[in-house]
């Protein structure tokens, strides 16, 4: 019973981490930087893993796409595919969890149940670093372009979309070990002491050793005059 309800929790805990990873890929604010007036906010610069915006302070935006994936900073690129890695990684986990899952109905025999559900927990694991990666080598690359004193370009700050990805890659990441550590608790076979067999055993002793008593004491069996 504790073996399933840890299984349900760390279904949880990674779906919810891998919604949450899904989630930055559309998410516009990778990287953002203001220009305040002195009243109100005059333009707002912001990016992400597609394209590169601006918005004035009426709401409107204008944005460019990045013209050439070949064209692209090395960075951006490495960001893309291991953000698309980490979806689709959780995506798999989240199938295989479902077929080792105690409270399924298909995946095979507890055994092999629990291989999948161990193999699920490496597969969400290796999502959460891949999302953990790519959102720390681009806030990496934030980091150092803003406190670099010779770089005179735009300077921005970490976006929103970062913190989200951190967030569900750590919850990946703790729902896989709770599904590897689940294993252990599915080879746990309780062994049950049935002492049932030993005492009908103990009772057929004592009934054929009473048969053989009496067979062995006749005398007592019959009286004087059965012998005249």
């Amino acid at each position: 019973m504790a073996s399933t309800a840890s299984e349900i929790i760390a279904f949880m805990v990674s779906i919810s981490g891998w919604v949450l990873v899904s989630s930055t890929l559309p998410t516009d604010y990778w990287k953002v930087s203001t220009i305040d007036g002195t009243v109100i906010t005059t333009a707002t610069y912001w990016a992400n893993l597609w394209k590169a915006c601006v918005t004035d302070s009426t709401g409107v935006s204008n944005c460019k796409d990045f013209p050439s994936m070949l064209a692209l900073d090395g960075y951006i690129q490495a960001c893309r595919g291991l953000m698309i890695a980490a979806v689709s990684l959780g995506f798999f986990g989240s199938i295989f969890a479902l077929f080792g899952m105690k409270c399924t109905k298909v995946g095979g025999s507890d055994k092999a149940k629990a291989k999948i559900a161990c193999l699920a927990g490496i597969v969400f694991i290796l999502s959460g670093l891949c999302s953990m990666t790519g959102c720390s080598l681009y806030a990496n690359k934030i980091t150092t372009e803003f406190f670099d004193p010779l770089f005179i370009e735009q300077k921005y700050e970490l976006g929103a979309a970062l913190f989200i990805g951190w967030a569900g890659a750590s919850l990946c990441i703790i729902g896989g070990v709770i599904f590897c550590f689940s294993i252990s608790d599915n080879n746990k076979t309780p062994r049950y002491a049935y002492n049932g067999a030993t005492s009908v055993m103990s009772s057929r002793t004592k009934y054929h050793g009473g048969e053989d008593f009496k067979t062995t004491n006749p005398s007592k069996q019959f009286d004087k005059n059965a012998y005249v």
